[in-house]
């Protein structure tokens, strides 16, 4: 017995040593944030400053007195990703693409807690301080939760709803999460996520997010994964629960403007399912599912998804 646990030991103990010697070899510190606003930030980039820390990134596009589109991406993603909406959204309207705090160019404090109800708060604060109401918002993924539940705790902001492969069924979130989500659901695993160069678990994850895998182009992954060590970025995204935001019929009830639901029937991460038992609960809703296409239909069919929402605006008098 003695034998055998010094056997154990050892093995613990050279276990111990090869995830320090991993750790050390793929640790990467964060990048330094006016690094990244200068390769990333573009001419219609802006930054709203809420105070405490919180400074928002946003993409501006179209004509400033036009009705807005406001665009919430999803998690671990950033503002970039709603390209091929903007540009055919903004020949009529007055299009916004938010970088959510913990993503893209945004900047939080140290300590903020990537929940729904912080991520609805800072997206209030946001459309506050530019004066924002009666507008159309799209989200997909975590983007999509936070949009239906800030609908409906502050229904005067919010005139349109498309939700696009939106979280908020726990029961159809995660179907095949990536190796990335499952570390998370461990500290020592988010530990070790919040100070290492994530690009290869960004690049398996995002495999899973399309099934054209030819929309996953080198600057794509890169600006996925350089974005995310943007100063504090990583402990705040650790901090996050995928899965964590609950919808039920009774809350998504209270959504009485005119919704959209576009989904990926590929999609692996949230289950297809979800797509109907959103149209099942919020009232008059419209559903649109995607033969062959994943989790990220605004990417990976940019211009047909883009084409539908816009259909959507018109028909239902948006502005």
């Amino acid at each position: 017995m003695r034998k055998f646990s010094l056997i154990a030991g050892s093995l613990a103990g050279l276990l111990s040593l090869a995830a320090g010697g991993a750790w050390l070899a793929l640790r990467a510190p964060d990048f330094a944030a006016e690094t990244l606003k200068v390769r990333y930030g573009r001419p219609n980039s802006h930054y709203a400053d809420l105070g405490g820390g919180l400074v928002l990134h946003y993409l501006e596009s179209g004509p400033a007195d036009a009705p807005v589109v406001l665009l919430l991406h999803g998690f671990g993603d950033n503002a970039f990703s709603w390209d091929g909406w903007a540009a055919p959204l903004s020949g009529k309207y007055r299009v916004i693409a938010l970088d959510l705090p913990g993503h893209g160019l945004s900047a939080a404090p140290a300590g903020f807690i990537a929940s729904p109800d912080s991520m609805t708060e800072a997206v209030e604060r946001f459309a506050s301080k530019l004066g924002l109401s009666g507008i159309a918002v799209a989200g997909n993924s975590m983007g999509g939760g936070v949009a239906w539940n800030w609908a409906t705790h502050h229904p005067e902001r919010i005139a349109r709803l498309i939700l696009v492969d939106a979280a908020g069924w726990p029961s159809a979130q995660l179907q095949k999460p990536p190796l990335a989500f499952r570390l998370m659901q461990y500290r020592l695993g988010r530990a070790l996520l919040a100070s290492i160069d994530n690009t290869p678990l960004i690049r398996e994850g995002l495999k899973k997010d399309v099934v054209d895998q030819s929309v996953l182009t080198e600057p794509f992954i890169q600006r996925w994964a350089d974005l995310q060590r943007f100063p504090g970025h990583r402990p705040i995204l650790m901090s996050a629960r995928p899965g964590s935001v609950a919808a039920s019929p009774e809350l998504l009830a209270k959504i009485a403007v005119p919704t959209l639901i576009l989904w990926g029937e590929d999609d692996q991460l949230i289950a297809v399912d979800a797509a109907h038992r959103f149209h099942q609960a919020i009232p008059g809703s419209r559903l649109v599912i995607y033969p062959r296409v994943g989790h990220l239909p605004q990417w990976e069919i940019p211009a047909r998804s883009a084409a539908d929402a816009i259909t959507f605006l018109d028909e239902t008098h948006f502005g």
